[in-house]
């Protein structure tokens, strides 16, 4: 069932946070953590290095149709909101690269979309 706060949110353009929605399906207590939900959307961060650099990447696991709805969110967002234009000039002036901040963004957009499917959750029954 489609998370209908998700879609509003997601990227202000409704259908983009929908399929993250999907993702969690039916039972969305099996997700604790906003990491659990980065990890099952593909978007949490993964330590890799290369001889004196050390860096992140995305995880390439997880829902493949969420991570590209969380990447439409993303572009999205940077083409329309300027808090997501004012962050990535920002992050752009400390030496970043534009995938460093994609994934940023679509940790910070996977954030959001987990609380709002957390306050859809209905509460525990006694």
């Amino acid at each position: 069932m489609p998370c209908p706060a998700a879609a509003r949110r997601g990227g202000d353009r409704p259908g983009h946070g929908g399929h993250v929605g999907i993702t969690v399906g039916d039972n969305p207590e099996r997700l604790h953590s906003e990491a659990s939900f980065a990890a099952l959307c593909g978007v949490s961060p993964v330590e890799r290095s290369s001889g004196r650099r050390q860096f992140r990447r995305l995880n390439r696991g997880g829902d493949r149709q969420a991570n590209a709805a969380l990447h439409r969110i993303v572009f999205t967002r940077l083409r329309v909101d300027p808090r997501t234009q004012d962050y990535y000039e920002r992050r752009i002036k400390e030496g970043k690269t534009r995938r460093e901040i994609v994934r940023c963004l679509k940790r910070y957009a996977a954030r959001e979309v987990f609380h709002l499917v957390k306050q859809l959750q209905p509460a525990p029954r006694s």
